[in-house]
């Protein structure tokens, strides 16, 4: 049960994303659902293997290449998706961001 409610709880703070950001866009709510929960299999399955695979780059970075991978992955779901478009890296990066801020807070109301 609570996984169902952060999973949508994931997909209204992309809905939130896409109202607060021009370059983002979410076509419904169905799609915002899809697109929470393919970003939370790409989170869960491929960016460990891209954390491991840059692990150099975020080191000599000091992390902040962790904000690069987080990007292309939204990024990728937004390429991916037919109704989550991103329209650019640099929305990518800036979407990443709001969106985590935004899954977080939403998350802190669920009691545990």
């Amino acid at each position: 049960m609570e996984l169902i409610l952060i999973w949508i709880l994931n997909a209204v703070a992309l809905l939130v994303v896409a109202y607060i950001l021009p370059g983002i866009t979410v076509a419904s709510f169905g799609s915002a659902l899809i697109a929470a929960l393919v970003l939370g299999l790409l989170n869960a399955l491929v960016k460990p293997v891209l954390i491991v695979l840059t692990l150099p780059i975020t080191v000599v970075t000091l992390g902040l290449f962790l904000l690069v991978l987080n990007a292309l992955v939204f990024w990728f779901a937004g390429s991916i998706l037919k109704g989550f478009q991103v329209n650019g890296f640099w929305w990518a990066v800036i979407g990443a961001i709001v969106y985590s801020i935004v899954s977080g807070l939403l998350s802190n109301l669920i009691p545990s």
